[in-house]
């Protein structure tokens, strides 16, 4: 089941132990071992947000967070970072 034909309601935070319902999708990439087209991508509650971004940021992972769960995932290029997005995100 993709994110898209799911409602989100089903969907909790990727952040270990928790079980919140997600509202912020973090796309994300490693460059090293991933081409432009392969995003990842984990869920966070408002609590989390800032942590997994945070936690992707520090290896210098292309990053981009948005609250619509339900939009499609577009390529992320290398220099991409959404820093400033979600509660709790460090810039």
């Amino acid at each position: 089941m993709s994110l898209i034909d799911a409602p989100h309601e089903r969907f909790t935070c990727s952040r270990a132990g928790c079980d919140r319902r997600a509202e912020w999708r973090l796309r994300w990439r490693n460059p090293k071992i991933h081409s432009a087209d392969r995003v990842k991508v984990w869920l966070a509650c408002d609590d989390h947000v800032g942590y997994l971004h945070d936690f992707l940021a520090a290896r210098s992972f292309p990053i981009v967070v948005d609250g619509e769960l339900d939009a499609p995932a577009d390529p992320i290029g290398d220099g991409e970072t959404d820093a400033g997005a979600g509660p709790g995100a460090a810039s």
